[in-house]
């Protein structure tokens, strides 16, 4: 009667909160462990289901746990809060996990590799530095602007006001703020360095990895954008088609109706904000290359509709062209034109 078929694990930094129940749905075990007890613990754990939220260092866990012999299952956070009977607490979390699991319904993140993980880890590490990078433009814009002295948009922009905190005798900004602003200037080159280092590393892995290789095939993929796909999309078969993997990044229509009456909205943007930003980016590349007018289908919607409805449209369909060739590990076959 108290052996246990399903766990909960609510995961944390320091204690670790369990809940398990028997094959008769009974509740057998509510305990908490220590970091250091946790593999030690569930090593001496008969093999069983267990039910985590896909947080921070599950994916860790989940490695671990399968070396043991137990059947880890990741829950996305959200889908977990529903099962959170009354107050929040580490025990009231872990018993919602341990409910959740057992749904059949139930939606399950697949546990990434080390590899994909260390890939995941580094477009983490770009998307940082870029936003550092941002930050300090911004702040040199407006500070500089608060002397009248304002740039247009854009790298050329930039280049000047950058040139005029670094000409000595340019007195327009008075010391100590030049000082301050030079110290921004050289933020900014030493971020340049590091992203362009970056990026030469996901490069080199793009092409060491097979996913990468077929995805790069893609117009409008490049190894930022292929290499966050490959890393991300650590089980494309969890999906039952490329429609349910646009649906997930949220690139498809918001949904909103009653009584049988469905509305069609903007874009629901859902799921992974990074990859849909990546393909949105990827698919304007495209449109604003040579292929747009070369292509049917691209040169049909550009008559009616603005760019940027176009640009989703086309990271729609890169989405499902992705899943497809990662689901079937080949590369991307444009289509023929028709026979005159």
């Amino acid at each position: 009667m108290k052996e246990i078929s399903r766990l909960g694990l609510d995961l944390a930094k320091t204690v670790f909160q369990v809940h398990g129940v028997n094959a008769q749905e009974q509740v057998v075990l509510r305990r908490s462990l220590r970091r250091g007890q946790m593999l030690d613990w569930f090593g001496k754990l008969a093999p069983c289901l267990i039910g985590m939220e896909a947080c921070a260092s599950a994916h860790y866990w989940a490695r671990e746990l399968t070396r043991l012999g137990h059947t880890v299952r990741l829950i996305p956070p959200s889908y977990v809060k529903a099962y959170v009977r009354r107050n929040k607490n580490d025990a009231a979390d872990a018993a919602a996990i341990c409910e959740a699991v057992s749904r059949p319904s139930m939606r399950f993140v697949a546990p990434k590799t080390e590899a994909q993980q260390a890939a995941a880890g580094i477009h983490r590490v770009r998307e940082a530095l870029i936003k550092q990078h941002t930050a300090t433009m911004n702040s040199l814009r407006g500070l500089m602007g608060e002397f009248g002295i304002v740039a247009p948009k854009g790298n050329k922009g930039m280049d000047a006001l950058r040139a005029i905190v670094a000409d000595p005798e340019d007195t327009r900004i008075p010391d100590p703020l030049r000082t301050g602003l030079a110290v921004f200037a050289k933020m900014l080159d030493e971020l340049e360095i590091q992203l362009g280092k970056i990026d030469q590393a996901l490069a080199a892995w793009s092409r060491t990895d097979e996913s990468s290789r077929h995805l790069l095939t893609i117009p409008g993929f490049g190894p930022v954008t292929a290499t966050a796909v490959a890393a991300r999309v650590t089980d494309p078969k969890a999906f039952d088609s490329g429609r349910h993997f646009a649906a997930s990044l949220g690139i498809v229509p918001r949904q909103d109706g009653t009584g049988g009456k469905v509305k069609l909205g903007p874009i629901s943007k859902r799921g992974d904000g990074y990859l849909r930003k990546l393909l949105v980016n990827g698919a304007m590349s495209v449109l604003r290359s040579k292929q747009a007018q070369q292509d049917p289908w691209l040169k049909k919607l550009l008559v009616n509709k603005p760019m940027k409805v176009v640009a989703v449209a086309l990271a729609n369909k890169n989405a499902r062209i992705g899943w497809a060739l990662l689901n079937h590990q080949e590369d991307f076959r444009p289509r023929q034109p028709a026979a005159a």
